[in-house]
Formats: C-alpha cells, structure tokens, sequence
C-alpha cells in the first residue's frame, strides 16, 4: 500500500488572531471517546496549541484530539502531517508538526483518542 500523506491546518495559521493562537475553547463532552476518525469524515482541523487538535467532521461535529504529551512547535506552526496507509486517523497515529515557511518537518508526537464535544460559546 502507497503511504496517504495528509497536510492539516495549513492555512489557520494566518486565519487565527494572535490573541488566540494557543487557546483552545472549552468544550463540554458529547459522547464516547473514539479510537479512529474516518479522513472522508474530516472537513478541517484547527491546531489549538501544542497539545489539542480540534477535528470537524462534514456534520460539523467536532473531535477533540488532547495529545499523551505535548508536541513541540506544534501551537506556533498550526499545521501537522499524517501519514498512513490506512484512510483513517487513530489514536495509535503519529503527526509531525509542519512548519510551512521553511517546510522542514519538526517533531513527531502520538495522537489520543477522539473526544466528540460540544464548544462552548464565549459571551
């Protein structure tokens, strides 16, 4: 099988204010954490800081992804690589922070399981 090469977040980096880069919103539980996201399922993905990944399903469903450990670099660049062979991210993946300027791949980091939430709204 021919390894799938997904580029995530790319183009948040620019969208999201300063003020926000490195905050992810609070968001409630919304069901049972699962081990795999279907890749056809995923819309977008917003890099909240070095340890959460928001995924968006097509239904506007949101998974939130809270990495084992922190992953270096991965909040500044907003972007990630995964590799598979399967059409599949699961909690047993790795992704590797992108950084997009120089496009040299930074840090390697486990994914954890996909926690589907609900965001809560600021006021």
């Amino acid at each position: 099988m021919r390894p799938i090469l997904i580029a995530a977040g790319l183009l948040l980096a620019a969208a999201a204010p300063a003020s926000q880069k490195n905050e992810a919103p609070e968001a409630t539980p919304d069901g049972e954490a699962v081990s795999c996201l279907s890749l056809s399922q995923i819309r977008e993905t917003k890099v909240r800081n070095d340890k959460v990944i928001d995924f968006v399903t097509s239904g506007n469903k949101v998974y939130r992804n809270e990495l084992p450990s922190a992953c270096p670099g991965l909040g500044f660049s907003k972007a990630f690589v995964h590799k598979s062979s399967t059409s599949n991210y699961c909690s047993t993946d790795t992704i590797t922070v992108f950084d997009s300027s120089s496009h040299i791949p930074g840090a390697t980091c486990g994914l954890g399981k996909f926690q589907p939430v609900k965001l809560v709204k600021a006021n």
